[in-house]
């Protein structure tokens, strides 16, 4: 039977915000399961793939850890979206998680407001994507081997450099600002900083000078990937 409600499958061993998590979500009209434990989550979607449409995955969880259970699930050919809840300063889990084969993730504490806006973005992607790379252009992002390549060559950049393109790429043809890539890479948002990013959006305009793929200056936002 056909299921037109949304359903998320919310992980996440701190029971106050999981069920906060639910409450909200709810609120903003999907269906939500909660379950605290990793070996369990993992479970859940192995037998009952089909009935979830997203999972919000903390990282650090009792019985099996998120970045396992995400990178069992990929294994098992199981693609649907995977949004990773990581500790704020965590750059370690976010780069591991990503890796796993999660879709995106979302550093603690975090605004209800952009949860959901990371959910809608997840959620009008094609579903069941069996991808190993992103392409955006003449750029690709070996997601496996945590690689972004011009036409087919490594991009040397830095790390900062990288998890910003990388931010990019995940979120081609979207205004991305100044505190979102701020917050991805230096897991801290201000907009005091935000001469920070600008320096390292120049520094990769300079790097990808031979693309056709470009960063486009959204005015009085941020930043934007244009193929």
């Amino acid at each position: 039977m056909y299921r037109i409600q949304v359903k998320i499958l919310v992980v996440e061993d701190n029971q106050k915000l999981a069920t906060s998590l639910k409450r909200g979500l709810e609120q903003e009209g999907y269906a939500v399961d909660c379950v605290y434990d990793g070996r369990e989550a993992e479970r859940r979607i192995s037998v009952n793939r089909q009935e979830y449409d997203l999972v919000l995955l903390d990282v650090m969880l009792p019985g099996k850890d998120g970045t396992a259970v995400c990178r069992a699930w990929r294994a098992e050919g199981i693609y649907l979206p995977v949004l990773m809840l990581t500790a704020r300063g965590m750059t370690e889990e976010t780069v591991e998680g990503l890796n796993a084969g999660a879709d995106d993730y979302l550093a603690k504490p975090f605004a209800f407001d952009e949860l959901i806006a990371r959910i809608r973005a997840l959620l009008r992607r094609e579903p069941a994507r069996q991808l190993s790379t992103l392409g955006v252009g003449d750029l690709t992002l070996d997601i496996q081997g945590h690689v972004i390549l011009l036409n087919g060559q490594p991009l040397i950049l830095t790390l900062k450099e990288f998890m910003v393109l990388e931010y990019l790429m995940r979120h081609e043809g979207e205004a991305v600002t100044r505190d979102t890539l701020y917050a991805h890479a230096w897991d801290f948002a201000d907009s005091s900083f935000s001469n920070t990013v600008d320096v390292h959006i120049k520094n990769l305009r300079g790097k990808l000078h031979d693309a056709h793929t470009g960063i486009k200056t959204i005015r009085g936002i941020g930043y934007k990937l244009e193929a």
